[in-house]
């Protein structure tokens, strides 16, 4: 460690790399401070130590004010000075070159892959304040700079309710992780909405070194629906209060964020400001950045009692550990109880009870540099913050208007915010090197079943496929049914791309019922699927359609795999499996609910089976019954499904006999049958090995059949195919060979499977698939 002691300066000169501008300590500093000065490149390594022991606030050399002898110098002087500040400036590289040296020759372990600490000095929106001194008055004056330990795990909470409130939480999450350089954990305190969508997502995002725990929200709604609330997030937006006791005893110190911020920093700068904390600070917040508190906004305005302007909880500081020996519990309840005496209930949530104990008890609050929450409000003065302040570090969207709100620079913002929204999550799963993390089931089973795989195989790709687990957000968009009461309610089930979006329209027009949908997209992609459904009247007026979204991984379409995340999130005891392309006939719906009743489908294993047929035009006069449909089918407007091109598909179906039939009849399998049915919930899911084109519903029907289920026809029921484009995969199938070579592989593999499983009585398929 090298110190050198230059009592004789007026001034020290010091350049900062990272700001590409000078700062300077005056002689009084000098008196007053022991300075010791980071170099870039040179961790924890003083450069310079000066007088007596305590580090000195850096102000910038333009400010000119730190120091009355340098504002009085004349120019010569300053120039002699500025020859001097070079001169010092030489002898400061060639020590930084000696230090260099003397740590190429220091011990091994200084050399090797040790630990790497943060400072709170990394990252110019800190080093410009701290050097500054203007930290809110808390920053000691003389003191060694705070750091995270590399593999340190910083525990972050989230309150989440809802649908909406889990998209806006992912968008957090993805700036977080984009950013982070060390483990984390996550605590989200959630409905049981929330919970499913997140644990789901959580579970199939896989992320290393994240670890994710719930608590129930609804069992905390007691302890806080006795406050009356106004705002928009209602009693969710009261529950931060209550983490002491919801969060584990020997947590000691959390990070508490709303759903709707966004992070442009790592967030272990922020982690590293609990290290600032003295005495009984405990809350680390940010000035509110609005008049709210202030009461002039309007006539009348009354707001809660708070500290000047009050403080912002959108991101907040939590000494656990303390709070609770300070019974933060009972500080919270008295103060709320007393207050609500008089103004009956809060506007802006926890918001109004922490500023109201911080207005009794200004000592238990460490003030955050405004950039750690830069509020975009309605009235918001954020502008003062980042008009000073080159590196912001958050930004919250606190406003109902969110992304809407009127700011001269909201676009700068909306557009930080969009990066993360349409980010690739998949690119989130890197590995913290250094940090061990112990992977958790999925990751191991995953690498396990990889590993058993030739990648020499020409088929290799085809084969990882049926392992690849997908990131999946389920019910993207709000969800409300509660199935009929007799038993007999259907689902229609379905899976789709981009490309078949405008079907969803035509689908909702022809079935009431529930409707179940997988959509393949990427994060983008989700976004505009997103818009697209926010502006259909037709779709935002349907609360029993469940949109689940599975993110695209891979070059292959995962069919089967989309098939079953929509057939597990149903709640109704049938399902129709449909797809996209077809329309099924109107009041098909009703019809299937008796047909359920007529055929005892409760007690007996069997397939209702819808007849399929299909049109090559666009345009398209709807047949609005079976005898229609009969007449279009003479006059060759419609046809039976895929008799052109595979005929073997339905040709089980007995299309002459449904011509005349009125009662269902019994059809029998026959190989590569593939018909669209009517099943019990607890049917067998789809094969995951057939991805793209090809045997995905073949094989399905197989193993219903294997499973002796008995396939029924109805007889008044039919769907109708839309034309469309030709898909990408049915165009690799056609111009692939491997790609064919493949299917007949996985094939064959599929009808041995089926033998081990069902022995002698899966004879048949193997004779069948021989003789077709």
């Amino acid at each position: 460690m090298v110190r050198v002691v230059m009592p004789w300066l007026l001034f020290f000169m010091y350049y900062d790399y990272s700001l590409n501008r000078y700062f300077h300590v005056g002689i009084d500093d000098i008196k007053k401070c022991k300075m010791q000065l980071v170099y870039p490149g040179l961790q924890n390594e003083p450069v310079v130590e000066l007088a007596d022991g305590k580090p000195v606030s850096l102000s910038p050399l333009e400010s000119q004010a730190h120091s009355p002898r340098y504002a009085a110098s004349s120019q010569r002087e300053r120039e002699s000075l500025e020859v001097r500040m070079r001169e010092v400036e030489a002898e400061n590289r060639a020590l930084r070159r000696q230090l260099s040296l003397a740590q190429g020759r220091g011990p091994a372990h200084r050399r090797g892959n040790h630990s790497r600490t943060y400072s709170m000095e990394e990252g110019t929106g800190d080093s410009e304040n701290l050097r500054a001194g203007i930290v809110a008055g808390n920053s000691s004056e003389c003191g060694q700079q705070p750091v995270v330990e590399k593999c340190e795990t910083i525990h972050v909470a989230i309150v989440c309710a809802g649908y909406n409130a889990s998209r806006d939480v992912v968008t957090l999450v993805k700036s977080v992780l984009f950013h982070r350089r060390n483990p984390l954990h996550f605590h989200l305190i959630a409905d049981s909405i929330a919970e499913q969508i997140l644990a789901t997502l959580f579970q199939t995002w896989m992320v290393p070194a994240v670890r994710v725990d719930f608590y129930n929200a609804d069992e905390l709604k007691s302890e806080v629906s006795w406050i009356p609330n106004k705002h928009y997030s209602g009693i969710y937006g009261l529950m931060k209060l209550v983490l002491t006791k919801t969060l584990p005893a020997n947590l000691e110190r959390v990070i508490v964020l709303d759903t709707d911020i966004t992070f442009a920093t790592d967030i272990a700068e922020l982690w590293a400001v609990f290290h600032k904390f003295k005495g009984q600070q405990v809350l680390g917040l940010v000035e509110n950045q609005s008049d709210w508190y202030l009461g002039n906004l309007w006539k009348n305005h009354r707001p809660w009692p708070a500290l000047g302007r009050g403080y912002n909880t959108g991101v907040i500081l939590l000494l656990l550990d303390k709070l609770r020996k300070m019974k933060w519990e009972q500080m919270w309840r008295l103060t709320a109880e007393r207050e609500l005496m008089g103004m009956l209930s809060t506007s802006l949530a926890d918001q109004d009870i922490f500023n109201a104990v911080i207005k009794q008890n200004p000592f238990l609050v460490y003030q955050l540099p405004c950039f750690w929450n830069v509020q975009l409000s309605d009235h918001t003065r954020s502008e003062q913050c980042y008009r000073d302040v080159s590196d912001l570090k958050v930004i919250h969207w606190n406003s109902p208007k969110k992304l809407r709100v009127k700011n001269k620079h909201v676009e700068f913002f909306r557009n930080l915010y969009l990066t993360f929204l349409e980010y690739d999550g998949n690119l989130l799963r890197r590995e913290l090197f250094g940090c061990p993390s112990e992977a958790d089931v999925n990751s191991r089973n995953l690498q396990k079943q990889l590993s058993e795989l030739d990648e020499d195989d020409l088929c290799y790709e085809f084969r990882r496929e049926r392992f690849t687990v997908h990131r999946t957000h389920l019910y993207f968009l709000h969800y409300e049914y509660e199935p009929a009461a007799d038993g007999t309610d259907v689902t229609l089930v379905a899976q789709l791309s981009m490309d078949r979006l405008q079907m969803l329209e035509a689908i909702c027009k022809h079935w009431e019922g529930p409707i179940s949908l997988a959509l393949y997209l990427s994060d983008a992609e989700a976004q505009q699927f997103l818009r697209y459904a926010q502006g259909s009247e037709v779709l935002m007026s349907r609360r029993n359609v469940g949109y689940h979204i599975v993110y695209k991984e891979g070059q292959f379409y995962p069919v089967n795999l989309l098939r079953n995340v929509a057939m597990k999130h149903i709640s109704t005891p049938y399902m129709f499996l449909s797809d996209i392309d077809f329309l099924p006939m109107y009041g098909l719906y009703e019809y299937l609910r008796k047909s359920v009743i007529q055929l005892d489908l409760a007690n007996t294993k069997k397939a209702m089976i819808v007849p399929a047929f299909e049109t090559l035009r666009y345009r398209l006069s709807f047949p609005k019954s079976k005898a229609e449909l009969l007449s279009m089918l003479d006059m060759g407007t419609l046809f039976t499904f895929r008799y052109h091109v595979w005929t073997k598909g339905h040709a089980p179906t007995n299309f002459a006999k449904w011509r005349t039939a009125t009662t269902p009849y019994r059809v029998e399998w026959e190989a590569d049958f593939e018909p669209y049915v009517v099943v019990r919930q607890d049917c067998p899911e789809y094969d995951r090995r057939f991805v793209g084109f090809g045997w995905n519903k073949v094989a399905h029907i197989m193993e219903l059949d294997a499973q002796e289920y008995e396939f029924i026809v109805l007889p008044n029921a039919y769907m109708i195919h839309m034309p469309h484009a030709p898909s990408f995969d049915i165009t690799k199938f056609r111009s692939n060979k491997q790609y064919r070579i493949c299917l007949k592989t996985l094939k064959e593999e599929f009808q041995q499977d089926m033998s081990r499983r069902y022995g002698f009585a899966a004879l048949k398929y193997l004779t069948a698939e021989n003789n077709s």
